[in-house]
């Protein structure tokens, strides 16, 4: 399902006609978490995307590619990844923002993680 969230989501970008493409990127993001003090696990995201605006209120960015899951004492482990968002501006100083994003298992027997992310931010 996750898959045509993603196409979706870039047929819409790719053939929206107020769309404007900002342009591809290269996104590099690590991610770590420790529980106290205890080390567990840092996933690397190695992504390119894509993020423009649909309108002067509304932009987006779809990006993909591997991820390198390295947890505690254990190999690294790559995988396929991805996300998209859409961000609004409510008013001068108010946004809302959305994200969907997966995660794959190089294990058959494990399942792929999916994620969401909403919020909204006020700027001083």
């Amino acid at each position: 399902m996750i898959k045509s969230v993603f196409a979706a989501a870039a047929a819409a970008v790719a053939f929206a006609p107020a769309a404007a493409l900002a342009g591809p990127y290269v996104n590099v993001e690590a991610n770590s978490g420790w529980t106290g003090s205890d080390y567990e696990s840092t996933t690397t995201d190695l992504h390119v995307g894509y993020e423009g605006t649909f309108s002067e209120d509304v932009s987006y960015y779809v990006q993909g590619g591997a991820s390198v899951v390295s947890a505690d004492g254990s190999d690294a482990d790559t995988v396929p990844s991805g996300k998209a968002g859409l961000g609004v501006a409510l008013s001068e100083d108010l946004s809302a923002y959305g994200e969907v994003s997966f995660i794959g298992s190089g294990d058959s027997d494990i399942d792929r993680s999916y994620g969401t992310k909403l919020g909204v931010k006020y700027t001083f």
